[in-house]
């Protein structure tokens, strides 16, 4: 590759300068460097949330870009490999450096891209950065994977893990820059209709915005943070997921930050490093068995008669936060302002789901799917999958979670039920009327409805879930 010949850096969900692997080695390279983000089928095909989020995080990152003069340089096509063929052929560029991803359909694109690429006489390089732990690396002492996250959790605990690399000082910029589409043209917020006015003031946008939820995190949450992290009333937890999930932020940054608190003494540090890996144990089972993405982890369970209607009447009451049950209705109306839901409000809202209305996990999926801007393929396939327990290292099948006793034993105060409903209260909380305000028109939802009366009440429910699973064999 001559002097001058530019490396193209290809930015997918690692939405950062600091940290960087594949950015940090084309700068110490002496190359041009011509960072690019495309817009393929599978960023075409995330749902409403997600694609938007991603679109702002893409924002943030180009001007970030243009601060150290440099730009970052936005394609819009069918094949991802085409793309950067044509760029190659306009810029001389001779290699092509990017972040792995780890889900099925990413990874057969990038194999098919770096092999022919490679074929071609460009050099097409991956890195690591998404994960601390590449899937390959950690095995058993048989060879195989870990099937449940506490000796997974043993296995790489002591591990080392790269310490977080710099922003680079300078980054080269090519004699003359290609063409580079509007982000506004691609219009990545449109499905979210209404919805993007209310759920923007809750976005923390960009890698400075990261750095500091992550530090404030550390110097004050994480203390208590085994008791806050459970209370959803409150804010108890680091909130670091919207931006992990964009690469905002890389999970080395915060695992050394989460060292760093355990060495000051800090007690809930080590809970966040466990969480930390709970995301790497989800992506290493996504790597190893990808059928978790969209069929039962526990193969037996394919004979549960699970619904399957995601049209039915109950699934859209749940949908819509009016089951009549405080905890599901306050998480899921949280998830439709804010696009996050508190992670205890997450377990609730599928068990309820999966359990009480019989409904199949993938419905909740898609739904979270559509809706969360910290959407993350691997974490949200094992989390429906563990509350509904057909999924590894999953809540035995017999737990039934009553939502009634769980907002009790965490919402003492009330704080959250206030926060997210409406209904029969003189005076709602600002966040609840928002709710009403991001809903689609059709649903012809206002705040004066009269509350639900349950769908199907905590007792009712788990029965019904224990005889199901009685009959099966469970």
């Amino acid at each position: 590759m001559s002097e001058k010949a530019p490396i193209l850096i290809w930015f997918r969900r690692d939405l950062r300068l600091s940290d960087h692997a594949a950015l940090t080695a084309a700068c110490a390279s002496g190359h041009p460097v011509i960072p690019v983000f495309i817009h393929d089928p599978l960023v075409e095909g995330l749902g409403a949330a997600p694609k938007w989020r991603l679109g702002l995080g893409i924002g943030a990152l180009a001007a970030c870009l243009k601060a150290k003069n440099s730009q970052l340089v936005l394609r819009k096509g069918a094949d991802a490999l085409a793309v950067l063929q044509e760029l190659i052929a306009q810029t001389g560029a001779g290699a092509v450096y990017w972040t792995r991803l780890y889900d099925p359909d990413s990874a057969a694109r990038d194999a098919n891209i770096k092999d022919t690429l490679k074929k071609q006489g460009v050099e097409a390089r991956s890195f690591g950065g998404h994960l601390m732990f590449e899937p390959w690396t950690v095995e058993t002492k048989t060879g195989g994977y870990y099937k449940v996250f506490t000796p997974f959790w043993n296995a790489v605990k002591k591990r080392g893990v790269d310490v977080p690399r710099p922003v680079p000082e300078t980054i080269k910029s090519p004699v003359e820059w290609p063409y580079s589409e509007d982000i506004e043209s691609w219009n990545m917020g449109a499905a979210m209709g209404r919805g993007v006015t209310v759920v923007r003031p809750f976005v923390r946008l960009g890698e400075q915005a990261a750095q500091e939820r992550l530090g404030d995190f550390i110097e004050g949450i994480v203390a208590g943070y085994a008791d806050t992290r459970d209370q959803p009333g409150i804010d108890g937890t680091s909130n670091l997921s919207e931006n992990l999930a964009v690469g905002e932020i890389s999970p080395h940054q915060c695992w050394h930050a989460g060292r760093r608190g355990m060495e000051e003494g800090k007690a809930g540090a080590e809970i966040f490093l466990k969480e930390l890996v709970w995301r790497e144990f989800a992506y290493h089972l996504m790597y190893h068995t990808p059928r978790i993405l969209e069929g039962n982890w526990r193969q037996e369970w394919d004979a549960f008669p699970w619904k399957d209607d995601a049209r039915a009447a109950e699934v859209w009451a749940w949908k819509k936060g009016r089951t009549g049950i405080p905890f599901v209705d306050a998480a899921m109306r949280e998830l439709y302002v804010t696009g996050r839901m508190h992670n205890r409000g997450r377990m609730i809202v599928a068990s309820y789901l999966t359990k009480h209305l019989m409904t199949h996990w993938r419905i909740g999926l898609a739904w979270f799917e559509n809706c969360l801007i910290d959407w993350d393929p691997a974490s949200n396939a094992m989390g429906w999958q563990w509350s509904a327990g057909s999924g590894p290292d999953a809540t035995p099948y017999f737990r039934v979670f009553n939502p009634e006793t769980q907002l009790e034993r965490f919402d003492k105060d009330g704080a959250y039920r206030t926060r997210w409903i409406a209904e029969g209260r003189s005076s709602p909380h600002r966040d609840a009327l928002r709710y009403f305000e991001a809903v689609p028109r059709q649903w012809a939802m206002t705040a004066d409805d009269p509350y639900p009366d349950p769908l199907v009440t905590p007792a009712e429910g788990r029965a019904r879930a224990l005889a199901a699973y009685s009959n099966r064999g469970f």
